[in-house]
């Protein structure tokens, strides 16, 4: 069982930063890949990054074209917590913010959620 307790949101103009951290029970290196997606009133949550675990204790990113240049995800591995950085926000950043972490099983995939933090950009 993995527990994710997100932090980090708020209320920010636009232009402004925030970094979002997600605090991972056990191991961060147990799992394959820790990702960040949004929900926003009356929106399907989306994909807006992922850390992939690479060999070594390195690792790999992808993000969703809209927040490309922005954001930035990375991950401590000593700490157990991922983060995103967040610059240049807009309004339509505006959502709430959920830590997601997928492992594969014989028979597809583990996933655990966090509960998520509010991420209001005023104009």
């Amino acid at each position: 069982q993995v527990q994710l307790v997100e932090s980090g949101g708020g209320l920010v103009q636009t232009g402004g930063s925030l970094r979002l951290s997600c605090a991972v029970s056990g191991s961060i290196l147990r799992i394959s890949v820790i990702s960040w997606y949004r929900q926003a009133p009356g929106k399907q949550r989306e994909l807006v990054a992922a850390i992939f675990r690479g060999g070594g204790g390195s690792s790999s990113s992808t993000y969703a074209d809209s927040v490309k240049g922005r954001y930035t995800i990375s991950r401590d591995n000593a700490k157990n917590e991922v983060y995103l950085q967040m610059n240049s926000l807009k309004p339509d950043d505006t959502a709430v913010y959920y830590c997601n972490a997928r492992n594969p099983v014989i028979d597809g995939f583990e996933e655990y959620w966090g509960q998520g933090t509010q991420v209001t950009v005023s104009s």
